[in-house]
C-alpha cells in the first residue's frame, strides 16, 4: 500500500475529524493526506505529502532508530526484512527452515523447564530467550519473504 492509502485507511476508521482535532491541523489537510500526492507538475493528483512519508524521509536523512522506536511505542518490536539470494533457495534453505522448527522447540523446552525448575525466569534467562527468538524471527521471516517472492517455485 501507499502511504496515502494507509493513512486514508485508518482515518475512515476514527474520521477526519477527531483526526485532525487530535493533531491540531485543519480536516482539508487530512483530506489532503489520505489522497495521492503529485508526482510532477503536470500531475493532476490533489495530495499532499503526509506524516509517513515525512516519518520515512526523516529516518532515510538521519539513518536512526525511529522505526524501532514506533514499534516500541505501538507496543511491538521491529524486525527488517531479510535479504534473501534466489540462489539460496534450494534443499539447503528447506533444511534450514526444518532447523528453525527444531530451534523454536528447544526454545519452548527451555522456557517451560525454567519455569517448571525454579517457578520463574531469571533475567540471564530472559536475555537468552530474547537472543534465540530473534534469530528464529529473521530465519522464518527470511522463508515467508522467500515463499513471497516465488523463490520456492523451483520448477
Amino acid at each position: 500500500m501507499q502511504s496515502y492509502e494507509v493513512i486514508k485507511k485508518a482515518v475512515d476508521k476514527v474520521g477526519v475529524k477527531q483526526v485532525a482535532s487530535a493533531l491540531n491541523v485543519s480536516r482539508s489537510l487530512v483530506y489532503k493526506w489520505c489522497e495521492r500526492p503529485k508526482e510532477t507538475d503536470e500531475d493532476t493528483a490533489s495530495g499532499t505529502r503526509n506524516p509517513l512519508d515525512r516519518l520515512r524521509a526523516l529516518s532515510e536523512c538521519t539513518g536512526g532508530d525511529l522505526s524501532e522506536w514506533l514499534c516500541e511505542q505501538e507496543g511491538g518490536f521491529f524486525v527488517n526484512n531479510p535479504d534473501v539470494n534466489e540462489d539460496a533457495v534450494d534443499g539447503e534453505f528447506v533444511a534450514q527452515t526444518q532447523r528453525i522448527i527444531h530451534d523454536f522447540s528447544d526454545l519452548l523446552r527451555v522456557m517451560a523447564e525454567s519455569i517448571a525448575n525454579e517457578n520463574r525466569i531469571d533475567p540471564d534467562e530472559a536475555r537468552q530467550i530474547r537472543e534465540e527468538w530473534e534469530t528464529l524471527k529473521r530465519y522464518t521471516e527470511q522463508f515467508v519473504y522467500a515463499c513471497e517472492q516465488g523463490l520456492f517455485d523451483m520448477r
